[in-house]
Formats: structure tokens, C-alpha cells, sequence
């Protein structure tokens, strides 16, 4: 059987090249050029083009923005905004040793937060008969006075521990 005669089978010849050619600066084909390899042309041909064919590597960072055509929309609600806490007064310093002894933790559980936030108020309230007779306090803490909305919208609020 021929495999010139039958296309589907012509891709799956083998061939051996012994010249120089495939090694040489020609053959880019292969090699991924990113925005800081490659010639002055490759840069230019990457900067001037309308289509988008040439490919920019961002390194993994999103864009602010869109593009429209040729001109690019910078998205307010896109740009990233660092919120970096007051460290003024922080005792503790950067640096770790090594001979620090190493920290096991076991996961924090519905059940540990219950535990380290609710139950001393609740045995309080028990110890000095604080409770009515369904149960709930006479004296509601903040937290206990909040609706399910308002925690809800307490916990998803910006600086909170879900982000």
C-alpha cells in the first residue's frame, strides 16, 4: 500500500533529518517566544497587530479591562485594590528561625467555633439564671441580637475572614 496515495496515512511517516537547518535561528516555529524573547521585528509585528494573532503573555495576570476595537477600556471595578493593614505597634518581627518548634493544627470546625465564640456567654447566661423560659437570654450579646440577614451581610462585608 502506498502511503502517498492515501492522505490520512502520509502524516504518519517517518523521517530522519540529519542537516543543521532544524537547529539553526530559522525554525522558530516551535520555540514559544514571550513578550521579553525574541527579535525587535517579533516585538514589533506583536505590538502592531490588529488581529490578535501574535499572543502577549500576561504571566498569569488578568486584564483591567477590555478591548473595543482598537482602543482598550480600562473597567474601574476591575483594577485590584490591596487592602494592607496598620501595623504600628506590631510586636512580633519577620523573621522565623529554623529551630522554632513546628505547629499542628487540626482543622477548625463548626463545632470549635461554637465552642470558642457562643458557649461562654451561654454558660454564663445558665450559671446566673440570665435565661428565660425558652431558653434565650434576658441580656442578647451584639452577636445574638443580630437578625440572619444583617450576620449574613456582617460576613461578607470587605476585611472579613471569608476573603
Amino acid at each position: 500500500m502506498n502511503s502517498l496515495a492515501n492522505p490520512v496515512l502520509s502524516c504518519f511517516t517517518r523521517g530522519i533529518s540529519t542537516s543543521v537547518t532544524c537547529y539553526g535561528k530559522r525554525n522558530f516555529r516551535k520555540f514559544l517566544l514571550y513578550n521579553k524573547r525574541g527579535t525587535r521585528v517579533y516585538k514589533a509585528e506583536q505590538a502592531d497587530d490588529s488581529l490578535r494573532t501574535m499572543p502577549i503573555y500576561t504571566r498569569g495576570v488578568r486584564e483591567i479591562g477590555y478591548h473595543n476595537g482598537q482602543a482598550f477600556v480600562v473597567v474601574p471595578e476591575m483594577v485590584p485594590e490591596l487592602i494592607v493593614p496598620d501595623l504600628n505597634g506590631f510586636q512580633l518581627k519577620p523573621y522565623v528561625s529554623y529551630r522554632a518548634p513546628e505547629v499542628y493544627q487540626t482543622e477548625f470546625t463548626a463545632q470549635d467555633l461554637f465552642e470558642a465564640v457562643y458557649s461562654p456567654k451561654i454558660m454564663e447566661d445558665y450559671k446566673h439564671e440570665k435565661l428565660d423560659d425558652q431558653g434565650n437570654p434576658l441580656t442578647p450579646s451584639p452577636e445574638e441580637s443580630l437578625t440572619p440577614e444583617e450576620a449574613v451581610a456582617q460576613a461578607r462585608k470587605t476585611g472579613s475572614d471569608i476573603f
